[in-house]
């Protein structure tokens, strides 16, 4: 990879190499954009084939939280940390410090956040380090468990979808086909369950399953039946890239929308579901609460505030509908546009983040 190159193409601002000799620690920290503010993005540990491909992690993670904030109307732009070495077997407190130390460097252009394979206690050893943390443990100021909150959000923007795809958007009655039941996903089947939705669930751990069965009178399906389910919407909630070309074939919905990551395998699926006239909620829109949720810490953190805010997931699908409707595009292409659109007005105005300047992160 030519680093220059490609920071130059994809409009990348910073890219960090952390390295700590007592604690092992080996870390990349990507910044893309911070036209909107700091750029906020979790800290995540996986165990790379090779440091090139943590690089690339890094950086595509980062762009991604770009347009997740900007969409998410938050004044943050997009970074990543990505920490190199096995979660279970790596750990140790001085690293987690060493990378607080890292970000403290930064000065405030970067704020992490808990992600795959870090959590709250590494949050709280970074935390002793810096303030440009979230997601530390509970106490004054703090946003707690955020699956409740993302389920919200999904909630609200299958609502949204709902509308645009059947002109109601009532739930009631409704037959949803949930893949996943994990920790997001029940809380969101309380939710529709609450509304007089009927339920098809499956997940891989038959415990959750059965707990669904129990809970909210679902019917439970193997895991590769999910896609084939006469239903009106398909809730992608456990693995990314589940709308591929196995899947669609087998889809009867008419809404797609869930809280995992990535649903689309490729670009062109997108375009598949907009030709079927599959109504399509962005996932990474629709599972905006949790970042939502804790950028609320930034500025001392308000529940009441923070769930208005999530609720407000709701007029953002419906404004990406419409963006896709003016354009005559996919509304994921819709997506990007909307949080282009926002970055460029404000990109009018200044360029990047300085930590002296007024921003979010200001008490």
């Amino acid at each position: 990879m030519e680093l220059f190159t490609y920071m130059e193409d994809h409009d990348y601002e910073q890219l960090v190499l952390c390295y700590d000799k007592t604690s092992g620690l080996k870390a990349v920290i990507a910044i893309h954009d911070t036209t909107l503010g700091p750029a906020l993005g979790g800290a995540r540990m996986w165990t790379y084939a090779s440091e090139e491909d943590a690089i690339e992690d890094a950086l595509r993670l980062a762009k991604g939280m770009t347009y997740k904030n900007a969409a998410a109307g938050l004044n943050l732009g997009g970074g990543k940390t990505v920490i190199i070495g096995d979660p279970k077997t790596d750990k140790n407190d001085e690293l987690f410090r060493a990378l607080g130390r890292y970000i403290e460097g930064l000065n405030g252009r970067y704020i992490t956040a808990e992600d795959v394979g870090t959590t709250e206690y590494d949050m709280d050893l970074i935390h002793l380090e810096t303030n440009f943390v979230t997601g530390i443990s509970s106490g004054e100021g703090t946003s707690g468990n955020p699956s409740p909150v993302t389920a919200l959000g999904i909630y609200k923007g299958m609502k949204a979808a709902a509308k645009e795809a059947f002109g109601d958007d009532s739930l009631k009655d409704k037959t949803i086909a949930v893949q996943g039941v994990g920790n997001v996903a029940y809380t969101l089947c309380e939710y529709l369950h609450e509304e007089g939705a009927k339920l098809i669930v499956t997940d891989i751990n038959k415990a959750a399953v059965q707990r669904a069965v129990e809970a909210f009178g679902a019917t439970a399906v193997e895991t590769d039946e999910i896609y084939s389910q006469e239903a009106d919407i398909f809730a992608p909630c456990a693995l990314g890239a589940v709308i591929n070309d196995e899947t669609i074939p087998q889809l009867k919905v008419k809404v797609v929308a869930g809280s995992a990551n990535n649903q689309l395998k490729e670009p062109e699926h997108g375009n598949r579901l907009h030709e079927m006239g599959i109504v399509y909620a962005p996932d990474y829109v629709i599972n905006s609460g949790g970042v939502i949720n804790v950028a609320d810490e930034l500025i001392g953190y308000n529940e009441a505030r923070a769930l208005k805010r999530v609720e407000g997931i709701y007029d953002t699908i419906l404004k990406i509908f419409a963006i896709s409707k003016r354009d005559g595009i996919p509304s994921y292409q819709a997506a990007d546009r909307l949080a282009e659109e926002r970055i460029a007005r404000v990109g009018a105005t200044r360029s990047t983040f300085l930590r002296n300047e007024k921003s979010i992160i200001s008490k």
